[in-house]
């Protein structure tokens, strides 16, 4: 039955590689769901059952506007999300009926009835969910959260088989569900509390607006159920301090599988990053399409954009809102970007070989970072025209517990991979990363006894740093006769290793070990460009941690600084 399904129907357009109307990550959860309707997900199977439950709700509600039965009036986008929202289940030994997906993320343009079809998951929830469960919006306002209570109203007042049988009974500050015994209600960021609430299930409508309190505050709620929901859903925002940002970014890693859980349904419908360069906003008609899927079937939705494009490009005051609402881009942020997609940094990925390092000359880039956060140490060598890279991370292991919590990163796993390591309690002990590269006969620890030249059969040319937090380090390496070189962290210093590395990775001329940390930093990365279109990496626009790739761009300087101008010879030590 769920091949039938214009849920299924919607994935399969989705995903036809031709199709360039739906944005890549749109593409990639399509994919995803696809696999699991098909029966090839080991965790998650489509409940036929589930299915046809709802789809025999949705014949016998009417939609409000169209006077149509709802299963006829909702856009397929909305199918989708409704039902691997709702009919997606987890497998499990138990055999309690779970649902599989415990966020559901949609980022969309406007006018696309985000809000309305969120009312129907609600009401479908309500009729379905135990008894006594109880279901909350939350908002900037009242105004705002009330926009909700206001669809599922107009619902529920336009379907007889509601209001026949007395399903729902509507409050001024409520609305129940009387066959249940359910409650919804409907909060306000700048008015409620949050907390003390148990939620079955919350939207946090507006996210973009909020900063990440009120839905972190609805999830811990959650904690003690096993059939949670939280659907997040919202256009862009100007502002750098929202709750959407973080959800989009855990989407995204979740999709390009970064993230340990897959238990995150998104709809991320925001223009692909080619897109974003060059203002081709202004006449590149598919950055309409990938931000609203009402407009690929809809001519009229389409032309209207159209007009407030035209406006936009011509009148400053109307960019920003046009921008942000229409097109899913953080206009006061064009100036920031990722540094490279990590689809194409994962092609570069090689498996480790100790022959390979015996007798390379390799430069080292360290990012010493606060005591209390992470620190890189990264290793890179020219051969064959290819850049091959080595890199470690570094955390407090008083702190592992609490970063693994707080970045969803699998430190254990890192650790275990052997590609991080933790030292020293609260924080960093830097006698063991100065150990780590020179060696020591103090540490009782056999790796680090030898030095790094002894470890991997290197010759260490020189060492790149930044000066913050490594001037005690780096004075015991050169007591040890290592050449050390500042690189200062400056757009017109970096650019030109910035630039070469992304120009490797590009060509596949870049080969790193395999290193799942690595990833992630090159996943956080994000750049920005000075006045003079200098491009850096920027650490406070970047959305995690980026220690390993400013490490490899410190170390990439030195090489390239090695290559023209020629080893030996090379004798400046502060840039």
């Amino acid at each position: 039955m769920v091949q039938d399904s214009r849920a299924y129907k919607y994935a399969q357009w989705c995903v036809i590689p031709e199709n360039r109307k739906v944005p890549k990550y749109v593409k990639k959860q399509a994919q995803a769901w696809l696999d699991i309707a098909d029966g090839k997900d080991d965790e998650a199977y489509v409940d036929e059952e589930a299915l046809e439950q709802v789809c025999t709700l949705l014949s016998l509600m009417v939609h409000p506007d169209l006077q149509c039965p709802l299963d006829e009036g909702l856009e397929d986008y909305a199918w989708l999300l409704i039902v691997a929202v709702l009919c997606t289940k987890l497998r499990n030994d138990q055999g309690k009926d779970i649902r599989y997906y415990i966020t559901a993320v949609l980022e969309i343009s406007r006018k696309n009835f985000k809000t309305f079809n969120a009312a129907v998951i609600f009401i479908l929830l309500m009729l379905t969910d135990p008894q006594f469960s109880r279901f909350f919006s939350v908002a900037p306002d009242l105004k705002l959260s009330k926009e909700l209570q206001l669809a599922l109203r107009k619902i529920i007042k336009v379907s007889p088989m509601l209001v026949e049988n007395n399903a729902f009974k509507i409050l001024r500050s409520e609305i129940r569900c009387l066959l249940t015994e359910s409650e919804y209600t409907p909060l306000a960021y700048s008015e409620d509390r949050m907390d003390g609430k148990l939620a079955n299930a919350f939207l946090a409508d507006e996210a973009g607006a909020m900063d990440s309190y009120p839905i972190e505050a609805m999830r811990s709620s959650q904690i003690t159920l096993f059939n949670k929901l939280g659907i997040i859903i919202s256009t862009q925002y100007p502002n750098d301090n929202n709750g959407m940002i973080d959800e989009i970014d855990i989407s995204k890693k979740t999709l390009d599988g970064l993230r340990r859980s897959k238990r995150r349904f998104s709809l991320l419908y925001e223009p692909d990053d080619q897109f974003l360069s060059d203002d081709q906003w202004k006449t590149e008609d598919l950055i309409i399409y990938q931000a609203n899927p009402v407009a690929v079937t809809n001519e009229h939705v389409f032309e209207a954009i159209k007009e407030m494009r035209e406006d936009a490009a011509d009148y400053e005051n109307k960019r920003e809102n046009y921008l942000c609402k229409h097109n899913n881009i953080k206009y006061k942020s064009l100036g920031v970007e990722g540094f490279v997609e990590i689809t194409k940094v994962r092609e570069c990925k090689i498996k480790y070989d100790p022959e390979f390092w015996k007798g390379k000359r390799v430069f080292i880039g360290i990012d010493l970072s606060q005591s209390d956060d992470n620190t890189a140490v990264v290793m890179v060598t020219w051969h064959d025209g290819k850049l091959y890279c080595m890199a470690w991370g570094y955390i407090p292991a008083g702190r592992k517990a609490i970063k693994t919590k707080k970045e969803d990163v699998d430190y254990n796993r890192l650790i275990k991979d052997g590609v991080c390591f933790e030292c020293g309690d609260e924080i960093i002990d830097y006698g063991f990363i100065e150990a780590f590269i020179m060696g020591s006969d103090k540490r009782s620890e056999e790796f680090l006894r030898l030095s790094i030249e002894e470890k991997f059969g290197v010759e260490v040319v020189q060492i790149g740093y930044d000066r913050y937090n490594a001037i005690s380090s780096i004075q015991k390496f050169e007591e040890a006769e290592y050449e050390c070189v500042e690189v200062k962290q400056h757009s017109s210093v970096l650019h030109m290793p910035t630039k070469l590395l992304y120009e490797c990775i590009l060509n596949k001329v870049f080969q790193y070990c395999e290193n799942l940390l690595l990833e992630i930093n090159f996943q956080n990365a994000r750049c920005t460009k000075d006045t003079n279109l200098n491009k850096y990496v920027n650490k406070k626009k970047s959305s995690g941690k980026v220690d390993m790739v400013v490490g490899l761009i410190i170390a990439t300087y030195l090489l390239q600084q090695d290559m023209l101008f020629g080893g030996d010879d090379f004798a400046v030590q502060v840039v």
